[in-house]
């Protein structure tokens, strides 16, 4: 058994740390570039992408003039314990629309509802919700509500509904992360371990990789949808 708590503003840091751990952990299923554990890139990725939660978690308290809200699924015989989390933004200007940012959902945890529920509370406040995911993971969306409405880049666009929300989204300007001081002594220390020819190796694997996503999100959106619907046009965003 587990419940599941809707949080407004900044959680706890018992919950902030466990989240965290999780971005650390399912990185790979989390972040936009899938980067594989066997990519020497990886820790770099842990970090950037575990910034990015933190900050939106951060944000929370209007600090940032994010609309940041976070869903909690906590274990049923230890409330200590988060075993799930989906981190949503809401829309500016639609109130029935918002854009789900992360999810993840523990290994033990997996196949017993919980992202169900936690999407579930998430909808009752927000009808009109949208997605990216990799190939591989639309099955399990369209099991939970959601269509798919085209490709961008490695990742395959769902919505509980029809079409997109009209609606302006405000998120995270996520490139000063990544040309940060801590990200290049990151760089810095994967290049001195790893050397520069594997540094430049893991590059182009991590961009094999992306491009193979790619490739599966377009036949995916064209098994779907047909010819013609794999970029709809993005949604009006602002970056802060």
């Amino acid at each position: 058994m587990f419940t599941i708590t809707r949080l407004e503003n900044p959680p706890p840091e018992s919950i902030k740390n466990q989240i965290m751990q999780m971005v650390i952990d399912y990185v790979t299923d989390i972040g936009m570039v899938g980067i594989l554990p066997s990519n020497p890139l990886y820790p770099l990725y842990q970090y950037g992408v575990g910034f990015e939660v933190n900050r939106y978690q951060e944000a929370m308290d209007g600090s940032l003039g994010l609309a940041v809200e976070l869903i909690v699924a906590l274990d049923g015989e230890d409330p200590t314990q988060v075993i799930g989390f989906l981190l949503y933004l809401p829309y500016e200007d639609d109130p029935q629309a918002c854009a789900v940012a992360y999810m993840a959902v523990r290994a033990g945890w997996r196949r017993h509802g919980v992202a169900r529920g936690m999407l579930a509370v998430m909808l009752q406040r927000y009808p009109h919700a949208e997605l990216a995911c990799f190939a591989s993971k639309v099955p399990c969306f369209e099991a939970l509500g959601f269509q798919v409405l085209g490709a961008r880049g490695p990742q395959v666009l769902m919505n509980t509904r029809d079409h997109a929300s009209n609606g302006r989204l405000a998120v995270l300007d996520v490139e000063p992360i990544y040309r940060s001081e801590e990200v290049r002594q990151i760089h810095a220390y994967l290049l001195n371990r790893h050397g520069r020819r594997a540094m430049v190796d893991a590059e182009k694997s991590r961009d094999r990789h992306m491009d193979r996503l790619a490739r599966q999100a377009d036949a995916l959106v064209v098994d779907r949808l047909g010819d013609g619907v794999l970029n709809p046009e993005r949604r009006p965003l602002r970056l802060v």
